[in-house]
């Protein structure tokens, strides 16, 4: 299965923060659109970074409530992993492992067309193993 497919069965909705707004906001954010991550795009739209609830919670866990006030730029992870929408679900789950990473922004010519997260794409490699299992059944029972 490829990403192409995933991102056309959940959809290409992508929430989104700018760098200057504050990790209150993306946090509201996350929680509003029950969510773990947000993709943090800067001038022209471009990709600059990624925030997760875990970076939100290790800037309180490290300074506290105030943390909540700085900006989503102090938080955010910079060097974003991506996924173009021709690779397999088998090579971005082996990537997203190698790099410790949960959602990866699925780009297509420069454009931001989605994000998966490792949820997602387990999900469809169970259903894709359980739809084996099926034909195989079927088949030995032919």
């Amino acid at each position: 299965m490829l990403v192409s497919q995933v991102i056309r069965e959940k959809g290409g909705i992508v929430f989104a923060v700018t760098p200057g707004e504050s990790l209150a906001q993306a946090a509201a954010l996350l929680h509003q659109r029950q969510v773990g991550s947000a993709v943090v795009l800067g001038p022209g739209g471009a990709v600059v970074g990624l925030i997760s609830e875990r970076d939100v919670v290790r800037q309180v866990a490290l300074l506290g409530a105030e943390a909540l006030e700085r900006p989503v730029s102090a938080a955010m992870v910079r060097e974003v992993v991506v996924a173009g929408p021709d690779e397999t679900v088998d090579s971005i789950l082996a990537r997203m492992t190698d790099r410790r990473v949960r959602h990866l922004p699925v780009m297509w010519e420069g454009r931001l067309i989605g994000l998966v997260s490792i949820g997602d794409l387990v999900k469809r490699k169970i259903e894709e193993t359980e739809a084996e299992a099926r034909e195989l059944k079927a088949y030995i029972a032919a």
